[in-house]
């Protein structure tokens, strides 16, 4: 699929509360960001500081791939045996 195949699909079943820009992303990396159509982009949004780490850090990764083997994810109703740190 190319970015217009993308676009089309985003604009027919995804949210309508604002238009996105025209490019579709596929990766990260650090604080680049590559479309489908293999441009690079410097990540000036990080996704609204939501990924001001960047993208696709290997501790992060790896924490979240040991934490995935265990438990995916708890309510508020519970406590959890994982405590920041």
């Amino acid at each position: 699929m190319n970015t217009q195949d993308y676009i089309k699909l985003e604009k027919e079943y995804g949210a309508t509360n604002y238009n996105p820009l025209d490019v579709v992303l596929t990766r990260g990396e650090g604080i680049w960001v590559w479309d489908v159509d293999g441009n690079r982009y410097l990540d000036c949004l990080s996704a609204y500081s939501a990924v001001n780490q960047g993208h696709c850090h290997p501790k992060i990764v790896k924490a979240m791939v040991n934490q995935a083997k265990r438990l995916a994810l708890t309510s508020r109703a519970f406590h959890n045996d994982v405590m920041p740190g």
